[in-house]
């Protein structure tokens, strides 16, 4: 696998040498001091070039970076699904390589640049011939923190997390396995990990990242809490989809009372009540049942 000087060497060698490409900047996980390196982080490159047709029109050059394992186009793709995109102001070209690398590399006019550059501020400059690129602070990840909820967003939050959960129940109980395991992600999981991610946020001041799809919520977790959090987890087995319902109930509803107490919210004991009294219901639901009570 090749080193992360070398590809990083690849990358602004090619871009010296090519008239076209005037400045060279870096967003993601790289730039990102909080993060501790792995093999499997990205290279977020952006490339700045005076117009995209030619590079576009004969693709052959991002064969210098590697042998391809495989290429995801994701602008050409969205055309192909009829969604707008405009080729000539930005192109992406994501490309995993036979020896594990992965370089995301975008195409960005001039003009797109001065419009966007620095908007992320996981951003930092590595090349500019022209001095175009405009002044940035050092790299940070804070508009990745987790943010302070309103009381409108806490009560929103709480209410469709006991709300949805009837959803879940009854596709359980008409045998709906894909709606009851989606319903429960699109919904359960999301208002769950909301929730979690404020009460980290409470412990933390507010001045970290959870990570995209909270992928770093074991970091900053009580074991305790972890350990009921990978237990909301089920698979295709009803009996396992109840226990992991009743685990993410018991711990929405730790995590919820600590954080309104914490900011002066109001935590709905009613809501709780009956609907741990309703899925209990319908969890012994006899499958024939005609009516509910």
């Amino acid at each position: 696998m090749r080193s992360e000087q070398e590809m990083m060497d690849l990358i602004l060698t090619y871009a010296k040498k090519d008239d076209r490409i005037r400045a060279v900047y870096m967003n993601g996980s790289r730039t990102n001091p909080r993060i501790q390196s792995d093999i499997f982080q990205d290279y977020d490159i952006v490339y700045v070039v005076k117009e995209t047709a030619t590079f576009i029109r004969d693709a052959t050059w991002i064969r210098v970076f590697g042998e391809l394992f495989m290429l995801q186009e994701p602008d050409k793709l969205d055309q192909g699904r009829s969604l707008e995109v405009n080729f000539e102001r930005t192109y992406a070209y994501l490309m995993l390589f036979n020896d594990g690398n992965r370089l995301d590399l975008r195409l960005q006019t001039i003009e797109a640049t001065l419009s966007e550059y620095g908007e992320d501020k996981l951003t930092i400059p590595l090349l500019d011939k022209d001095q175009l690129l405009p002044t940035i602070g050092p790299p940070s990840d804070a508009d990745y923190h987790v943010k302070e909820p309103s009381v409108g967003e806490f009560t929103s939050c709480v209410n469709n997390f006991w709300w949805c959960l009837q959803n879940v129940a009854k596709g359980i109980w008409r045998d709906e396995l894909p709606y009851a395991k989606l319903m429960f992600e699109y919904t359960t999981r999301h208002t769950l990990d909301e929730m979690v991610s404020w009460w980290i946020g409470i412990n933390t001041d507010f001045e970290l990242s959870i990570g995209k799809l909270g992928k770093y919520i074991k970091r900053y977790l009580p074991e305790a809490y972890w350990v009921m959090y990978k237990e909301t987890y089920s698979d295709a087995s009803y009996d396992t989809m109840w226990k992991s319902i009743f685990k993410a109930c018991e711990l929405f509803r730790i995590l919820a009372i600590d954080v309104a107490e914490k900011l002066g919210f109001n935590f709905p004991q009613d809501d709780d009540k009956n609907m741990t009294k309703y899925l209990n219901r319908v969890r012994h639901l006899p499958t024939d049942a005609n009516k509910f009570f």
